[in-house]
Formats: C-alpha cells, structure tokens, sequence
C-alpha cells in the first residue's frame, strides 16, 4: 500500500465510529483529543493512554513509519519552502487569522501564519463529532480503504482540498467531518490539543456549546484549544457555513468575525467565490478587517484594491485561471505581473500547482479605509 493511502486508511479508521454522545473532553477510559490527533497522524500518543498498546499494533507502526516518510517528503518538496518564503516576507504577529474558504486547511494557515492567537476557518463541510477510535471494528478497514484512500491526496500533492470531492467524503455514512484533518495538520505541526468544543452560532455572532446528547444533531461549529511549540496558547474555529450573501446575512458568522477585531488573511483555491457579486458581503469583512491579505488570483480582484489604502506585491507567475475559471482571468493582475517582472515561488499555492506556475499576491494596508 503507498504510504499516502496508508495514511488516509487510518484516517479512514476513525471516520467509521461515529462518536457517542457526551461532550469532546474524555472521561474514564477515553482516548484525549491530542492523544488521538497523535495517533491519527503517525504520532505515538502520550505515555499511560489508552491508544498506547493500540499504537503497539504492528500494523499501526507500518502507518506511522510510512506517514513520516510521507511527511518529510511533503515538507522537503513544498511546506519547508512555503514557510521559508512566508518567514521572509510575512512578520510574524499575533492577531486572528481569517481564512476564509478554507475547509479543513489548517496546514496552510500554520505555514504562512504560524504565530495566529486564533484561526478563524470556515467551509461547507460537515464539522463531525468527537471520534472513538476505541470503537474500531477492524473488519471495517477493507470498505474504508476503497472510500477514503484518496481523500487526502489533493491537499498533499497539489496544496489545495477539491471541495466537491471533500464534501462528499466527509458526508458519507461512515465519514464524521474534518475534525480528523483538523487534527492531523495539528498534532503534525506540533500543537499540544487541550480542549475541544462543539458550538453553535446564533444571528447575533455569539457562539454557545453544543448539546453534543441530542445524537440527531450535528454541530455546526468547533473550537480547539492549543499550545505551539513555544508553550504560546493559540485557537482554531471551523464553522460549517455558507458565506454566500443571503446564507451569511443571517448566520451571524461576520458578526463573530467582527468581533475578534482587526487580523491577517488568507485566500487560496477559493474557486473565484470573491469575485462573485453574491460574495460582497465576505469580501468586504476580509478587506475592512484585514491589515494583510495573502492570496492567489481566486481572491479579492485586484481593482478592489484601491493604490491609496493597500500595497499589493505580487509573486510568481500569472498567466490565466484554469479551467472552467476562464472568466476570471483579470487584465489588472496581468499588467501588475507585467510591471513587477517577480521571481518564481519554487513551491505550489493554489490552482497552478505545477513547477513554478503558482501566483501569490500579499496586500498591506497602507491606511485605514
């Protein structure tokens, strides 16, 4: 088995329990939400828990040393790149992160933003449920291998999620949500998780706990709770919610947003929803609340970016959108590529995921609208 599909086979394991009802921290006997991000990802989980004589399993240690091959590969060909650039030209700060589009992306947020106190991430796909994965049926492993071995692919291959694909994964019987993405991406990147919340998020911006006992509902939000490296206390909210004009008005999603105040943004593989006239409403909080926007050309056009209020930089290359994104292709980013001549990235961002075919813009507020 290639070790991608290894790793999304574990992934599957888990995403055949759906989780009991009761809240996200464990009780007697649970596995800890960081200690099955540990194990999902290939990790060794903590010393006494009761994933340690699963993590024993030959067949989970065949994972984890495929996954590391996996990993090192992933960040020797793309991320150790990516965050080389980011370290360059982005200053670390600390404020929220709006990423919105995102799915469970947290990998790029981490590597171009890795100081964030808050990751705000938003998509159509489900949240799920807290997994037990002392619930696994081993039997189960053949029908998942054929449903989810290539889950993941597009994210470690070409640095994007295809959404449509994505949903449809994570909707299935047996799938509960990106919370498992969530926590691989962040057991890999280091993070020590210590709380996990299910929310809801009222029309007003307020976000409540979930009551995770009605076992018909889904949450549409999570919040989790996390150490960096550095003992830094850091968040991540996922909120499963359509940022459409007339869906957003009243989810109270922009509001939430508003409420943690000015932050940084990222826009990647957003698939040209920013240029939308039925996006304004998502497209105007990112540019009001935003003191730095880093995108590819799916994010804000570029003759919203007006020279008195924002600097855009441009890297890269910009040719034109792929198919069937062909009436986004923008005359005022072609005359900026033009005039600034950028070098190539070296890694992939975005749609144009081939050797140095990837653009980036990062835009800098220059003053306050």
């Amino acid at each position: 088995m290639p070790p991608l599909f290894a790793f999304v086979a574990l992934l599957g394991l888990l995403m055949v329990v759906d989780a009991r009802p009761g809240t996200a921290n464990p009780g007697l006997g649970a596995a800890s939400p960081n200690d099955t991000a540990r194990f999902l990802a290939g990790l060794p989980p903590t010393a006494g828990s009761p994933l340690e004589a699963l993590s024993k399993e030959p067949v989970w240690q065949q994972y984890a040393r495929n996954f590391d091959t996996e990993w090192a590969a992933l960040e020797a060909k793309q991320i150790g790149k990516a965050r080389a650039w980011g370290a360059k030209h982005l200053e670390p700060e600390q404020r929220p992160l709006y990423y919105m589009f995102s799915g469970p992306d947290f990998l790029y947020a981490d590597t171009f933003f890795p100081k964030a106190t808050v990751y705000v991430m938003s998509g159509l796909e489900p949240v799920g449920r807290q997994p037990d994965l002392l619930a696994l049926k081993p039997r189960a492993l053949p029908s998942v291998l054929e449903q989810l071995r290539a889950s993941l692919s597009d994210i470690l291959s070409r640095s994007f999620f295809i959404t449509s694909y994505m949903d449809q994964k994570l909707r299935r019987a047996h799938i509960s949500g990106v919370l498992p993405v969530l926590y691989v991406f962040l057991a890999r990147t280091g993070r020590t998780i210590t709380d996990v919340t299910f929310l809801t998020l009222d029309a007003d911006g307020t976000v409540k706990p979930f009551d995770l006992t009605v076992a018909s509902a889904h949450p549409r939000a999570v919040k989790v709770s996390f150490t960096a490296k550095d003992g830094a206390a850091q968040t991540l909210y996922f909120f499963n919610t359509n940022v459409a004009d007339k869906s957003v008005a009243q989810s109270g999603f922009l509001k939430f947003c508003e409420s943690l105040g000015t932050g940084d943004a990222l826009i990647k593989s957003a698939s040209y929803l920013p240029h939308a006239r039925e996006f304004s409403h998502v497209r105007n909080v990112i540019l009001r609340q935003s003191s730095r926007i880093l995108q590819d050309d799916t994010g804000v056009p570029m003759q919203l970016y007006k020279e008195a209020e924002w600097k855009v930089e441009p890297f890269g290359v910009y040719t034109h959108p792929i198919p069937p994104f062909n009436y986004a292709y923008q005359p005022a980013m072609k005359a900026l590529y033009d005039r600034h001549k950028p070098a190539k990235l070296g890694f992939s961002y975005g749609y144009r995921w081939r050797n140095n075919q990837s653009n980036i813009q990062l835009a800098t507020k220059i003053r306050p609208q």
